[in-house]
């Protein structure tokens, strides 16, 4: 018999039961005084048919297409430090004038306004 995973076995065994619950003939020949022991329960009754080895259920396990090319390594380029901070410092210049376009709040702009414009307290 082959080895299947728990979950194989789940799905073969609920796949059979719900075959039996549906008036499906037995596989094997189970006496009356069988039956009545296992209460007539259809995943009983598949279980005891799995395990005799009757089940005519089989399960395909497709494996990966294997490729049998070489891997690569990707080309990258090779930057000096000052064309690295170049770019960085064009990038800090982009977003300062994204910035400057959505009217960002710079921290010298502030003012503390700590008047909510209620007459509270004063009565």
């Amino acid at each position: 018999m082959e080895k299947f995973s728990k979950y194989e076995n789940a799905r073969i065994l609920g796949a059979r039961g719900l075959q039996i619950a549906m008036n499906a003939p037995l596989l094997i020949k189970m006496s009356k005084e069988d039956l009545e022991k296992v209460k007539y329960d259809a995943l009983k009754i598949a279980e005891v048919e799995y395990e005799s080895g009757v089940l005519p259920i089989s399960v395909k396990k497709p494996f990966p297409k294997r490729k049998e090319e070489k891997l690569r390594r990707m080309k990258s380029k090779k930057l000096s430090d000052a064309t690295v901070e170049e770019k960085e410092i064009a990038e800090e210049e982009e977003i300062a004038k994204e910035g400057e376009i959505m009217d960002l709040i710079n921290p010298e702009d502030e003012q503390e306004d700590n008047d909510f414009g209620g007459d509270e307290g004063e009565e």
